[in-house]
């Protein structure tokens, strides 16, 4: 004849806690009705580690009179094509454009950071604004500072604008990683879009704006094929010694005809 303990255990709740005790649950080390309680880790929940919404690449180049920059405007929850409509590239000020790829809460936390200096900047009057290249080495330390904290922010960053009237465009990663260049990408980008951008870039020479258009054009086209976290509907934003905008959101050519050869499609 079974005791209650008993008929509880094993009848009501296979596998549960022994009436009476604690239960050990699920990520703890060792027994903690011998007293060793142990944390999920050393550091406690490595959440920042894994980033749930995100965005894919983005992609910026210079041309002959200033500088690009693209991105899709979706961001993916986990593997979801949640959130079609968010712009992952933006004016700064006059002088400056930015895109970020990766965990957006990470970059709405670093823009407001951005936006309060620039509201500092508009207060004082006195005509000095942040210039792109201040962006870009500021940028470093604050990814390199949190990085050297085991907590990254977990983003790509392309930076681009007018430096002293002279196109500027550079690339951040999240452990502060950072280089200046003709074209840069992000995700994706950096295996399908930057050799396309390659093949129009003769040594030594810049695009005019219009090739450079056609040729992020055609970048974007590409990803939305391959890369299943972006999408058709994309933006630009655009820095020449006029002042900066942001432009679109545009749609990439499409055409599925060869999608009728695959088998089972």
């Amino acid at each position: 004849m079974y005791s209650h303990n008993n008929f509880i255990q094993t009848e009501l709740w296979k596998g549960g806690p022994v009436p009476g005790q604690f239960y050990n649950f699920p990520g703890t080390s060792q027994d903690i009705n011998a007293g060793n309680i142990t944390a999920p880790g050393l550091y406690g929940s490595n959440r920042s580690s894994s980033p749930i919404t995100t965005g894919t690449s983005v992609i910026g180049v210079k041309f002959d009179g200033g500088v690009m920059i693209a991105a899709d405007n979706l961001v993916s929850y986990g593997s979801l094509a949640r959130y079609q409509d968010v712009q992952r590239v933006f004016k700064i000020n006059e002088k400056t454009i930015i895109g970020a790829g990766g965990d957006f809460a990470d970059f709405q936390s670093l823009k407001r950071s951005i936006d309060q200096k620039m509201v500092e900047d508009m207060c004082y009057q006195d005509d000095i604004e942040m210039q792109p290249k201040s962006l870009y080495n500021w940028l470093t330390r604050i990814l390199y500072n949190r990085r050297s904290r085991v907590n990254p922010l977990w983003l790509e960053m392309v930076v681009g604008g007018m430096q002293d009237g002279v196109p500027f465009l550079g690339h951040v990663d999240l452990r502060g990683r950072a280089y200046e260049d003709d074209v840069v990408a992000t995700g994706f980008g950096k295996h399908f879009a930057l050799p396309l951008v390659r093949e129009q870039i003769s040594e030594g020479r810049l695009l005019s704006q219009s090739e450079a258009s056609q040729v992020l054009r055609k970048c974007m086209e590409v990803l939305y094929y391959r890369d299943c976290r972006a999408i058709s509907k994309y933006s630009v934003a655009v820095s020449t010694a006029q002042g900066t905008i942001v432009q679109g959101p545009f749609e990439v050519n499409q055409n599925w005809q060869l999608a009728t050869l695959v088998k089972g499609y």
